[in-house]
């Protein structure tokens, strides 16, 4: 959507075509469920057919395990009868929508396709994040995210289904787009897209929308206390033990205790804590700019990823001033700069992650400087209008050579 919006300011016309219209907006396309007997009945049968494929693995999974997805989609065909005309398609996260075999066989041969990735399931044979498993390098196969022993498993059928469809397709007319550097090299390390031009360029944000408000004034707004040392945490999915909440729990525990420290946290679901330990769950807010008086009214944001592509969330905190405490893994490091923009700790090492969010607490002078350089780096580097240029020039390139 930000992209969407940066491409127009810019005077592209851009077209964002969407599975679920969350929100309207001009140029905003939704695909059209409407069917008839025929065309309900073939969705179903496809449907069944990828349910029953995972069936023997669902309850073979445990709380907490990383989000799978199959390269099928029940629409098949259908996607691409109503897809907008254009110079280029971007293809973002597609995961249920877009049907790879369906899909890179039957677009137009001179249409370029650029590729975003939100996170590595178009090159893995079904996770989302592979919690450094490293299989996709390969073929994948006895998948630790199904608790699989077996090679030839759901994972490996699904890697070779996306080898198929992509070896159809001209190394010239796919681009791949990663949010990170790390992402990126994740996708040239892989079997799949090595092949493939591989490019990063870093998501943006509106820093009008995303900016610092007084401190004071949006924890009144929010109804907090206005002493206290406040911790922002955000995920919609805190359970999934990749996002490090635990970590984060266990970091907690370490630091001085007293009345003033306060977990604040976003999200879908509500993270556990221990009763000592003060916790405001603010639940799920999509609205952008009651985002940003939630971003300013805390002291630090913490980021404690066990792999993480980008971390946007760390970057809509930087926007609205607020330093960072995250962990050194995927992208992270390629926005958190260590003493600049705020801290990194070891993936996973809690006693660290406590010693970084205590000095950042502990030290006004530093917590004061590290937030106007987060505000800096988000302006010079991170507005919508620097990626939207980026991606201007990538599909104007990948037209020019078509």
């Amino acid at each position: 959507m930000r992209l969407h919006r940066g491409l127009r300011q810019i005077g592209h016309e851009s077209i964002f075509f969407v599975r679920d219209l969350a929100e309207a907006g001009e140029g905003i396309v939704a695909f059209d469920a409407r069917a008839g007997l025929f065309v309900r009945a073939l969705r179903n049968a496809r449907r069944n057919r990828i349910e029953a494929d995972f069936a023997p693995y669902r309850k073979k999974r445990a709380e907490g395990q990383e989000f799978f997805s199959d390269d099928r989609g029940v629409l098949g065909g259908e996607l691409l009868r109503q897809l907008p005309a254009a110079d280029v398609v971007n293809l973002h996260w597609v995961a249920g929508f877009v049907d790879y075999s369906d899909f890179l066989a039957q677009i137009p041969q001179k249409t370029p396709v650029v590729w975003t990735l939100h996170d590595m399931n178009p090159f893995t044979g079904g996770c989302h994040y592979d919690r450094s498993c490293g299989k996709f390098a390969a073929a994948c196969g006895a998948c630790p995210e199904l608790n699989s022993n077996a090679e030839q498993d759901l994972s490996r059928r699904i890697w070779q289904r996306k080898k198929a469809a992509l070896a159809g397709v001209p190394r010239g007319r796919l681009q791949i787009a990663a949010d990170s550097h790390w992402l990126a090299s994740q996708a040239k390390r892989s079997s799949l897209f090595r092949e493939f031009p591989v490019t990063a360029i870093h998501y943006a944000l509106d820093v009008e929308t995303f900016a610092p408000r007084e401190q004071a004034a949006a924890r009144s707004v929010l109804g907090l206390p206005a002493n206290a040392k406040i911790i922002l945490f955000v995920a919609d999915h805190p359970r999934i033990l990749r996002k490090g909440f635990a970590i984060l729990a266990e970091a907690l525990a370490m630091l001085p205790g007293g009345p003033e420290l306060l977990l604040l946290s976003m999200g879908r679901s509500k993270p556990e804590l221990p009763e000592r330990f003060a916790h405001v769950h603010l639940g799920y807010v999509t609205d952008e700019r009651f985002q940003a008086i939630i971003y300013s009214a805390a002291d630090v944001f913490v980021i404690p990823s066990l792999q993480e592509a980008f971390g946007q969330t760390a970057l809509e905190a930087m926007a609205c001033g607020t330093p960072v405490v995250g962990s050194d893994a995927g992208g992270i490091p390629e926005i958190v700069r260590e003493g600049a923009t705020g801290l990194l700790s070891p993936a996973g090492d809690a006693r660290a992650l406590a010693a970084a969010v205590e000095k950042m607490l502990g030290d006004g002078g530093l917590r004061a400087a590290a937030g106007k350089e987060c505000r800096r780096v988000a302006v010079e580097e991170y507005a919508l209008e620097i990626q939207a240029r980026r991606y201007a020039k990538l599909y104007g390139d990948m037209v020019s050579a078509n």
